[in-house]
């Protein structure tokens, strides 16, 4: 089999990995083109091409920067506490962390996609993942605040997600790791995974106006780990494929249990034919799982937790016509669906060639039942050969991650060899190469998994810097390198550092997003149940050992400054109303001793901040956000008394006579 004949050096390969990574390029000091500060130069007052969406790894969050700039604008708190925003410690966003296994403030935020109309980015959300503790995100681009989070239940290590269909009516999650299926009978000893083990590939629908949440269907599969995937588009509009790993079911030492096999798989899916099954009622109703349903509201500026226990599953193995196996080399990574919807693109981390299957020659193997003799678990395996479109001979070593041009080259990141690889996607030939600094993981081109890429630019994600940067301690930044890909041959442009460690991004027009920034929230329209509507009301009120500060923020005071009759042992609740209604005007509130973070009200917002005072005596407030030439006397102070004073509620503004 041909397959066979480049397979994987496998152990060879993962061997030379580590002197390809502390390896510095010959000519790497001339490796920038000379006008390279002039192209990526941005002047005072002009803006970016592109933003860009980054992922962060291992910080939880999402970043956003300028492209061809590399500015950081933003970094918007996903699965993370963030106590800059006070993401997950003001009383409104902690809901929003609320998980089956209760309140989980950190997670692992691999991959980003945005929503898609017609196979094309619509500017309307940005769609993440955590990879820990299983769930989905979905990130308005109008306020670029996290709208939604859900959990995925009989689910391990939510790897393989968040990829979605052409219209973004499904949001994909795959687990990472099989698991026996929520409930009960999931105690079950590890060593029995070929026969309890399973894996989960979950359709989450969303809802076209609203961008709501909601797990429509489950596939059950054997107990294969996912990686990555990538829905058709075009001529393969309806079918999913999913690169997979461990066919030997290993569960433990995986790094040699888990490649012994010539080959793993992608697995390809027709998700419409699933989708016509679970609508004719063929799943099975599973009601002993739990998860959690966050959802903000913008008009209270609130979130509100639900726990869900009830969800569809399909097993394929009860069907024939829904899931079909490709061989690929081990290991794979990237399954990556040309901008056509033709061809499929396996990416074999330990391989040295990449297979390129065809869609036409797919549909034709499964039409003519073009099979190897022996299904795989169940799955019928199509041969290698009907289904391939060819091989792409000698790009390099460790191909993990492949996007498209508008011109018909697709580029490939080599993590062993570190570089990247531009190929021609129907002939199959090697155009160019160049070196990145150093081990790249994923890489972005500008709308490079759409059907009309934009095109211009590449971003590679690289996992070491080395010598990069300026030294900081044993931990150097992750770092992009951009590349200017419009002619010919590719040109690096810029390095520049990056927030956590960037698995997967996304590079929007900044025309598409511009003119639908929200730029204030409307203070009449606050729902909040406990706004306050201007200085007059501002006020104190004591319900037992709950004490609520109705508070209001606008240059340069605090209403009310002055507070007294708190006592040992009361919860005190300081609900902050911006009164501001101009752009980029928050207001930040902090005091003393408050065992949290700072609160950053947008204008027109109202914010809540819990404060149990652990001692008596005078307490400072601030607000921790410059606003003002006066910001430095926008303050106040709260006194707390012992439990059971006969010191009253008393509160003021640069009064004379206090409120009691």
């Amino acid at each position: 089999m041909k397959l066979k004949q480049y397979l994987v050096l496998s152990l060879a390969v993962a061997t030379m990995a580590t002197s390809f990574q502390a390896c510095r390029p010959k000519g790497a000091s001339s490796a920038v083109t000379g006008d390279a500060a002039q192209r990526t130069y941005i002047p005072p007052g002009q803006y970016d091409e592109f933003y860009n969406f980054a992922s962060g790894g291992f910080s939880g969050q999402m970043s956003v920067y300028g492209l061809p700039s590399g500015r950081l604008f933003r970094v918007i708190p996903v699965f993370s506490v963030d106590p800059e925003k006070g993401w997950g410690f003001s009383e409104e966003t902690k809901p929003m962390l609320q998980t089956s296994h209760g309140f989980v403030p950190w997670d692992d935020l691999h991959h980003i996609e945005s929503s898609f109309t017609d196979g094309m980015p619509d500017g309307k959300w940005m769609f993440a993942n955590s990879n820990n503790t299983p769930r989905l995100a979905r990130i308005n681009l109008q306020t670029f605040r996290t709208d939604e989070i859900i959990e995925i239940p009989n689910t391990g290590g939510n790897h393989c997600s968040p990829f979605t269909t052409e219209n973004s009516e499904y949001v994909i999650a795959a687990t990472r790791f099989s698991v026996p299926p929520d409930g009960p009978d999931s105690d079950v000893p590890i060593d029995s995974y070929k026969e309890n083990f399973k894996g989960h590939i979950s359709f989450v629908s969303v809802d076209k106006e609203s961008g709501e949440f909601d797990i429509a269907f489950q596939l059950k599969t054997p107990g294969l780990n996912f990686d990555l995937s990538s829905a058709g588009k075009g001529i393969s509009n309806g079918w999913l494929f999913l690169s997979c790993y461990n066919s030997e079911q290993a569960h433990s030492l995986l790094e040699v249990n888990a490649s012994k096999n010539d080959k793993d798989f992608i697995l390809a899916i027709n998700w419409k034919k699933a989708e016509e099954y679970f609508k004719a009622g063929r799943g099975t109703k599973q009601t002993n799982v739990r998860y959690a349903h966050n959802r903000w509201d913008e008009h209270t500026h609130s979130a509100k937790h639900e726990m869900k226990t009830e969800v569809t599953v399909l097993d394929i193995a009860d069907f024939e016509d829904l899931a079909y196996l490709l061989p690929c080399p081990k290991s794979p990574h990237g399954s990556d669906v040309s901008p056509t919807g033709e061809y499929i693109v396996a990416s074999g981390k330990l391989a040295a060639l990449i297979p390129v299957f065809s869609f036409e020659k797919l549909q034709n193997a499964i039409n003519n039942k073009d099979f190897e003799r022996e299904p795989y678990v169940g799955i019928p395996v199509v041969k290698y050969e009907s289904a391939l479109h060819g091989e792409v001979e000698k790009p390099g070593l460790g191909p993990l991650h492949t996007e498209f041009d508008d011109k018909g080259n697709a580029y490939t990141s080599f993590f062993v060899s570190s570089e990247i690889v531009k190929w021609d996607i129907k002939t199959l030939e090697v155009l160019d190469r160049q070196p990145t600094f150093y081990s790249v993981g994923h890489l972005m081109v500008a709308g490079g998994n759409a059907k009309n890429p934009y095109g211009k630019y590449l971003v590679a994600y690289n996992k070491i810097t080395k010598d990069r940067f300026l030294p900081t301690g044993p931990e150097l930044c992750h770092a992009a390198q951009l590349f200017d890909i419009s002619g010919d041959k590719m040109e690096l442009l810029l390095d520049f550092p990056t927030i956590g460690e960037p698995h997967y991004a996304q590079a929007l027009p900044a025309d598409l997003l511009m003119e639908k920034s929200l730029q204030i929230y409307d203070i009449n329209a606050n729902k909040h149940p406990y706004k306050t509507n201007g200085e007059a009301e501002a006020k104190v009120v004591r319900e037992g050992n709950i004490v609520r500060v109705y508070m209001t923020t606008i240059r340069s005071h605090i209403t009310p400054d002055v507070i007294e009759g708190i006592q040992m042992g009361d919860e005190v609740y300081f609900h902050v109303t911006n009164l501001e209604q101009d752009w980029d005007m928050p207001h930040g509130f902090a005091i003393k001793g408050a065992n949290n973070s700072e609160l950053l009200v947008m204008p027109g917002e109202t914010t809540t901040l819990k404060w149990v005072p652990d001692r008596v005596g005078i307490f400072p407030f601030y607000c921790t956000d410059f606003c003002s030439a006066l910001h430095q006397e926008m303050s106040g102070y709260v006194r707390v008394s012992p439990k059971g004073s006969s010191t009253p509620i008393k509160y003021y503004t640069g009064e004379s006579t206090p409120t009691t």
